[in-house]
C-alpha cells in the first residue's frame, strides 16, 4: 500500500552551522544578527572583529566555521559567501539563587542560547549600466 517516495537530491547552496551553547541570552544576541544578515562574510567578521559586545567573538567563531565548512565540504568560494539567515532560539535556563534580607532569597537567571547561521553562494553580480 505505502508508496517509495523519490528524493530530489539536488545541489546544495547553502551551508548551516549551528552552535548550540552560547551562555547568553536571545535578547542580547537579536541584535548582533540582525546586524549581519545580507553581508558578505568578509565584512560581517570585521564588523564583529571591532564589536564592543562580548559575544561577538562566539558569533564571529560560528560564521568562521560556516566557512571553512563551505570551503573545504562543499568547494565554494569564499569571496562569494554572502550570510543568508542568522537566528537564534532558546536554551536552558541555569537558575541560581541570591540571599536576600530576611531569610529571603532572589533568583539568578542565566540564560543559554542557540545560534545558527546560514551562509549561501551569491551568483555572478550583474553590473546595472551595460546593454550587453
Amino acid at each position: 500500500m505505502n508508496k517509495t517516495k523519490k528524493k530530489n537530491r539536488k545541489k546544495v547552496d547553502t551551508v548551516k552551522t549551528v552552535n548550540n551553547s552560547i551562555r547568553t541570552s536571545v535578547r542580547k544576541l537579536n541584535p548582533i544578527l540582525k546586524s549581519i544578515v545580507g553581508k558578505k562574510v568578509d565584512v560581517a567578521i570585521r564588523d564583529l572583529q571591532f564589536s564592543s559586545k562580548r559575544i561577538s567573538k562566539d558569533i564571529k567563531k560560528t560564521i568562521s566555521s560556516a566557512v571553512a565548512n563551505a570551503e573545504n565540504n562543499f568547494q565554494y568560494d569564499i569571496d562569494k559567501l554572502v550570510v543568508k539567515e542568522a537566528y537564534c532560539g532558546k536554551k536552558i535556563v541555569m537558575k541560581r539563587f541570591r540571599p536576600r534580607a530576611k531569610g529571603r532569597a532572589a533568583p539568578i537567571l542565566k540564560p543559554w542560547s542557540t545560534v545558527t547561521i546560514i551562509l549561501s553562494e551569491i551568483k555572478k553580480m550583474e553590473s546595472h549600466g551595460t546593454k550587453s
